[in-house]
């Protein structure tokens, strides 16, 4: 896509450094779920849930945390339709990536997100989660399953740190 800063699994592997962190987001239109890697690549974890207010502000708060938290490089959730189309929420992901490059170095790359919040929804209800305690998790927990997606793919590769 034209303007678009992602870059391909390969190139956006071969710029990160060793021993880093991946941050992982769900970017959902009232917030943005965050999931951290470990500094070898190989587990996502939940982070926390920022409640979207306005891009810069978000960006800033992200941004920031990526800075205290060693992160190298960006994991996006890319929410494609069924059938591997793009709508709308993709086109608003793809609008958020290209903004976000202009406020960081930072490489960022796209990981299909299709069925992670209905897997993590489906977990946390197989986990008798209440209602509101699974609205309070279900993104930063949406973001792990994306970035644990990206780093299992990576160790399947061998492109693991």
């Amino acid at each position: 896509m034209a303007n678009d800063p992602a870059l391909s699994l390969e190139d956006f592997v071969s710029t990160l450094p060793a021993n880093t962190r991946l941050i992982g987001l769900d970017l959902g239109t009232k917030t943005i779920g965050l999931a951290l890697s470990d500094l070898g690549r190989g587990i996502a974890t939940p982070m926390e849930t920022i409640k979207r207010k306005k891009f810069t502000i978000d960006a800033e708060h992200l941004l920031s945390l990526c800075a205290s938290q060693n992160v190298a490089g960006i994991v996006l959730g890319l929410p494609l339709n069924m059938d591997g189309s793009e709508g709308p929420r993709a086109q608003a992901t793809r609008a958020f990536a290209r903004n976000l490059s202009q406020k960081t170095d930072l490489p960022i790359t796209y990981w299909d997100e299709r069925l992670s919040t209905a897997a993590v929804t489906r977990t946390l209800l197989e986990a008798d989660s209440s209602r509101a305690k699974r609205a309070e998790a279900v993104d930063k927990m949406a973001a792990a399953f994306i970035l644990q997606g990206f780093l299992d793919r990576l160790g399947f590769m061998g492109l693991d740190s």
